[in-house]
């Protein structure tokens, strides 16, 4: 007997306080065992219906272990994939041009599909890309009371409600190029870590297995990775091998050049 395609346990999302507390009591989040970033910049991209607040804690560790950071300044991740990630560009370039080097995306489920992207549209200002349960194979491969959210909020969208992204943002012509782009080869030179759980009650485990992607499993829920100690020590390893990586390259002279607007 085939084994039935179940939706994600959404049940297991009620975690989120006791990952929250178990973070907040956990060496990792003074910093403890974290080499320091020496400035590394990092931009960090929140989920769907999600805003800038959502990822505060992780803001702080970054900035606490030597990061620079920088928000998407978004109140809720609901805007047209299409031009979210025109301003979120802007974004990264200016945070590349302020600090003279390649930025970090960071980005949780819808965030780290704009992280994707973002990376294939200009790999010269991204050193990598750090997804934490994000639907990269699959985008609506995610529990159905979601779905359901996300076309009620392409309803509104479509009616005319401002600031939300349309149902032809989901299917049509709106956001054909980002979708390409979703799903195009993914550049060499930049780094990517996809973080996954496989007790995700949101999005299903197998659609965040990116085959350009190295993968780290960890037990979380889906919101709670922004608060989960685990993937703050897998975010934590993943900066630093792109760090590692960005310094190799300085070394035999193969780091591209930014391309940034002052410099054109």
């Amino acid at each position: 007997m085939p084994i039935p395609h179940l939706p994600p346990p959404l049940w297991r999302e009620s975690r989120v306080p006791l990952e929250t507390a178990a973070l907040l009591r956990d060496p990792i989040f003074r910093g403890e065992g974290v080499k320091g970033a020496g400035g590394q910049p990092v931009l960090l991209m929140p989920g769907f219906l999600a805003g800038d607040d959502s990822l505060g804690f992780m803001t702080k560790w970054l900035r606490r272990t030597g990061h620079q950071t920088r928000s998407a300044g978004m109140r809720a991740n609901i805007d047209c994939s299409g031009r979210a990630v025109a301003r979120l560009m802007e974004r990264t370039e200016e945070l590349a041009e302020r600090h003279g080097r390649r930025v970090v995306l960071i980005g949780q489920s819808r965030g780290g599909t704009f992280a994707r992207v973002m990376a294939v549209r200009r790999p010269d200002l991204i050193s990598g890309i750090i997804t934490l349960g994000s639907p990269l194979t699959s985008t609506f491969d995610i529990h159905p009371l979601v779905k359901m959210h996300v076309r009620t909020v392409g309803a509104l969208g479509t009616l005319g409600a401002k600031g939300l992204f349309s149902l032809g943002c989901l299917h049509g012509d709106c956001c054909e190029g980002f979708r390409d782009e979703l799903q195009a080869p993914f550049p060499e030179d930049v780094g990517f870590l996809s973080i996954y759980s496989k007790s995700d009650g949101v999005v299903r485990w197998r659609a965040c297995l990116d085959d350009a992607a190295d993968h780290i499993e960890v037990n979380a829920s889906h919101i709670g990775m922004a608060v989960n100690p685990g993937v703050y020590r897998a975010i934590a390893t993943g900066l630093e091998r792109f760090r590692r990586e960005e310094r190799g390259r300085a070394a035999a002279g193969v780091t591209p050049p930014l391309r940034t607007a002052r410099a054109a």
